[in-house]
């Protein structure tokens, strides 16, 4: 039975039937693909329509909520840094 061309799992790519490693991503049968690999990849990866922004929301919660966390952490940063110039300056003063 002649071999047949077929579809890297790893990227997507033409695979000539005997090559040992896909030319493209140099995947190979020790690095993710083997005989079982070549008849169908078994991932249930997202399609092309799948909503990214939508599954964010969903998993991370809304940017708004992000960013409000993220400017408490920015102002407890500047004020730490304040705090810290203030110190040394007090010590460069006293001596």
């Amino acid at each position: 039975m002649a071999q047949r061309d077929f579809e890297c799992p790893v990227c997507g790519e033409d695979v000539p039937a005997k090559a040992k490693a896909c030319p493209h991503c140099e995947a190979c049968e020790r690095s993710g693909w083997n005989e079982e690999a070549r008849a169908g990849d078994g991932l249930d990866l997202p399609g092309e329509h799948f909503d990214y922004e939508k599954f964010a929301r969903e998993e991370f919660g809304s940017p708004t909520t992000l960013r409000g966390k993220q400017l408490v952490w920015k102002v407890i940063a500047v004020l730490i840094m304040v705090l810290m110039a203030a110190a040394v300056l007090f010590q460069f003063f006293l001596r």
